[in-house]
């Protein structure tokens, strides 16, 4: 659980405990994402308003590294937040305060879904590009590449897939988390973005391929 409220902490400690549950803890985002990676969890309990990395720019950060159920919980009640939290990548949204069966109810039913296993993906590397999720560095053939988090994103979905057509729609979902709500035409435009930023002098050659008609795919290079 990350939330900077030490109370809140306590609570859903000695809740999460009594019910068999073996329960980790963070004050920030930052140091839930350290957590993250030390001791891969079953599911996160993440709370929205934190200083320094909110809980949405932390969602974000565990979207790159994890498909661990995020349980976000927050004082903000508003259909928009709640809509924004789910199409970020949460997995389920109760508003403080909750009731404390219904926040079990709710991390078991999330636990029974994914069978409690999850992995943590700390970093890719092929013989033309490495990613280092935890930092958000990317090196191209030994050279850094500024990338930014939508451009991340984008080329995080292509290399977790690789060899795989990835459609427009698809790509909308894995990177924009919506494909109805953003235009197809974005894909486009960001896949160029990101070849560019990939080879500057020669964008053609980048390994993101144009299947006309179907979509995109990343052809790893070997090592």
């Amino acid at each position: 659980m990350i939330d900077d409220d030490a109370d809140i902490r306590l609570l859903l400690r000695e809740l999460l405990e009594r019910s068999g549950y073996v329960v980790d803890e963070a004050k920030d985002g930052r140091a839930g994402l350290r957590r993250l990676f030390t001791n891969a969890p079953a599911l996160v309990i993440l709370d929205v308003t934190m200083p320094a990395l909110d809980g949405y720019q932390t969602l974000e950060r565990i979207r790159d590294l994890s498909d661990v159920p995020v349980l976000m919980l927050t004082a903000r009640t508003q259909e928009l937040e709640k809509v924004r939290g789910l199409s970020a990548g949460a997995d389920d949204y109760v508003a403080k305060p909750f009731g404390r069966q219904e926040l079990l109810a709710r991390v078991q039913a999330l636990l029974r879904r994914t069978g409690g296993k999850t992995e943590v993906v700390e970093a890719y590397r092929d013989g033309f590009a490495q990613i280092d999720y935890a930092q958000r560095q990317v090196k191209v053939q030994g050279r850094e590449v500024q990338l930014t988090p939508l451009e991340f994103k984008l080329l995080s979905a292509f290399v977790q897939n690789p060899n795989h057509v990835l459609s427009r729609d698809r790509l909308l979902e894995l990177v924009w988390g919506d494909p109805y709500g953003v235009s197809g035409d974005q894909v486009k435009l960001y896949v160029g973005y990101l070849r560019r930023k990939l080879v500057p002098d020669a964008p053609e050659s980048a390994p993101i391929e144009t299947v006309r008609g179907f979509g995109y795919r990343y052809r790893p290079h070997d090592s």
